[in-house]
């Protein structure tokens, strides 16, 4: 309503206002004409009050606390549903004001009384809830006008006032105090108000995250994770800003976890299979190649299919005999003999050691193995250019791409014939998603090398992945017709079938795919990797639960090493509703994690399906499951 001017001295000229009201008929003037007289008739006690600066009565004596939403006096005269002076009343009501009332339509709710548009307060007839949303009311526009003491006031005030079993009311009081308590930064008193309202309406879900944003600046990461996958849960995870807050507190304290846990872990050396395959992905590199014959005892030159035997006493030969017979877990200790003795193979015996101890995931130990072999520049070219190679994927496992960039483009101008040096740059500008970079390292990489069916798989890859973000069909089937001539010149290169599946997989080419990895076992019976990509299809294929948990079962049957298949298993059971399997699943597969960054993730997975235990217990809620999709 517009301020009104102060009631002026009754002997002054002019129409009096109500009688202008009722000639012209307007409603909120004719109210504010009834107020007016009715403040004439009590002019001898009144004229000399103070007026509030919307032109009301102060409702109450100085000192005392204001109602939110004050109108006229209290003391004012309360007419019942009939327009006649209720028993209520403290003066005998004029004979004009009830010409005025009937004259108006009006009503009453509560304490409040209609007239028109023009609406009058009688707090001393509302009820308690009434008297609390007024507060409430009042402290929402404190909050717009960035009053925040005030709102909280009010705020507080419509808490005191509220009925206690009016549980959903208070409630949304106490989540507007912490809101109020949120501009100003004060975490703790948001935490403990959310907490308040959540008690009072479990399923509050503004009150929910404001606690989850509350916990992150108090850094309290585990209560944050609760707090807002409980929002996820309730939004049917579509809320943007609930996700992402949930994605990073799962990074958060991934890295936190894996950060203590890798530097403490207990090396593990990975199966023979992955070893083997990790090799193979290598054509220049010395460490990895067989015995040479000047290398082996005389007595052992004709004995094909026998072991070798080594003609001296070198920890280096010794370790590479040992490679040959698959006994992986004495190759470190021999090349540290050979290290300790400054030998004749010293630089290959670093590198090899290093190398190992990439595979077990102690990079801090490698690390000084491949400074030291990269710093010798009396040594073979392709040890260095080596060396280069798996410092800079090293780096780029710890997050680290421009190091990694670094080192691959050193190994390039060392060895500018290495083959090695433009495979796994390429496969790092993939990581980067720097395509075309890594399209043209893969074509280097065949010119040197015609005969790599593994880059000629990940060139064709490479471009497959850009044709289908960029969503090309054009290009898309010309990279699916380059895997047709991958596997059809290279029939035994396992990966490019694998790679093929992967892409008839996005397709939605699913019988197709399905036999590609039937190709890739037929090669290579013992890669796990295989039989788990084989069993994700069966879920996305046919929704074959069953087949798929059976291809991954028999991936860990095969490779008990296989992390890749627990996380797998895990993730499925999270879906599957099964929180304490996946949890079991997940922290198998944090064991067998390679490196700190592959370890964080695994602990985010984790964190993630705990979360969701918690959040059921206390709230009895669950996400929708693979059965319930």
């Amino acid at each position: 309503m517009a301020a009104s001017k102060p009631v002026e001295p009754q002997g002054g000229s002019g129409i009096p206002h109500w009688k202008l009201a009722l000639a012209v008929g307007a409603p909120l003037l004719l109210g504010a004409g009834a107020v007016y007289l009715w403040n004439r008739h009590r002019s001898g006690k009144r004229d000399s009050q103070r007026r509030t600066p919307e032109g009301r009565a102060s409702p109450v004596p100085s000192g005392s606390s204001a109602s939110p939403e004050a109108g006229v006096n209290p003391e004012m005269v309360r007419m019942d549903e009939a327009g006649t002076q209720s028993e209520h009343s403290h003066v005998n009501e004029p004979s004009w004001r009830i010409s005025v009332c009937a004259a108006l339509k009006y009503g009453k709710t509560g304490g409040k009384w209609h007239f028109g548009s023009f609406t009058l307060d009688f707090p001393q007839f509302m009820t308690p809830l009434e008297k609390a949303q007024g507060a409430k009311n009042k402290g929402n526009k404190y909050f717009k006008a960035g009053k925040y003491d005030q709102a909280i006031q009010c705020y507080t005030e419509a808490i005191s006032l509220c009925p206690p079993e009016k549980k959903v009311d208070m409630s949304t009081f106490y989540q507007n105090r912490a809101a109020a308590y949120e501009q100003q930064q004060t975490w703790k008193e948001v935490v403990q108000d959310c907490t308040k309202a959540v008690e009072l309406n479990p399923k509050y879900v503004k009150a929910l995250f404001r606690r989850a944003k509350a916990h992150e600046r108090l850094d309290n990461k585990k209560e944050c994770l609760e707090d807002v996958t409980a929002v996820c849960i309730l939004e049917g995870f579509q809320n943007q800003n609930s996700m992402l807050l949930a994605d990073k507190v799962l990074k958060l304290l991934g890295k936190e976890k894996a950060k203590d846990k890798y530097k403490n872990r207990e090396p593990l050396m990975p199966s023979p299979q992955f070893i083997k395959s990790y090799f193979s992905s290598f054509t220049d590199d010395i460490i990895s190649q067989p015995l040479h014959k000047e290398e082996k005892s005389d007595e052992d030159k004709d004995k094909e299919g026998e072991a070798a035997v080594v003609k001296e006493k070198s920890g280096y030969l010794k370790a590479k005999q040992y490679m040959e017979e698959e006994n992986y877990d004495k190759i470190i200790s021999e090349c540290t003999k050979e290290v300790e003795a400054k030998g004749r193979y010293m630089a290959e015996a670093l590198l090899l050691r290093a190398t190992f101890y990439l595979l077990i995931g102690n990079s801090a130990a490698a690390k000084p193995d491949l400074d030291q072999v990269i710093s010798m520049e009396d040594a073979n070219v392709k040890l260095r250019a080596n060396a280069l190679i798996k410092r800079g994927s090293m780096y780029m496992q710890q997050q680290l791409p421009m190091w990694s960039t670094q080192d691959f483009n050193t190994a390039a101008d060392i060895d500018p014939q290495n083959a090695d040096v433009y495979h796994h740059r390429g496969q790092l500008k993939i990581l980067l998603d720097q395509v075309d970079e890594a399209v043209a390292d893969f074509d280097e990489c065949i010119r040197l090398r015609p005969d790599s069916a593994l880059a000629q798989a990940q060139k064709c890859f490479a471009l497959y992945r850009k044709a289908y973000t960029g969503s090309n069909p054009l290009l898309i089937k010309a990279a699916m017709k380059g895997f047709e001539d991958v596997i059809k010149k290279f029939p035994k290169c396992a990966e490019g079938y694998a790679l093929y599946a992967q892409a008839l997989t996005d397709q939605q080419q699913f019988g197709k795919a399905d036999e590609m990895y039937d190709q890739c076992i037929d090669l290579e019976p013992d890669n796990a990797t295989t039989y788990v990509h084989k069993g994700l299809l069966q879920l996305q294929w046919k929704q074959d639960l069953d087949k798929g948990l059976d291809l991954i079962s028999k991936a860990i049957e095969i490779d008990n090493k296989c992390d890749f298949a627990y996380e797998t298993m895990g993730t499925i059971e999270v879906q599957r509703g099964n929180l304490d399997k996946a949890i079991d699943m997940f922290n198998k597969a944090i064991n067998l994690a390679k490196s700190e960054m592959e370890m964080a993730h695994l602990y985010s997975l984790c964190d993630a399906a705990y979360a969701q235990t918690e959040v059921a217990k206390k709230y009895g809620l669950k996400p929708p499951t693979l059965c319930q999709l």
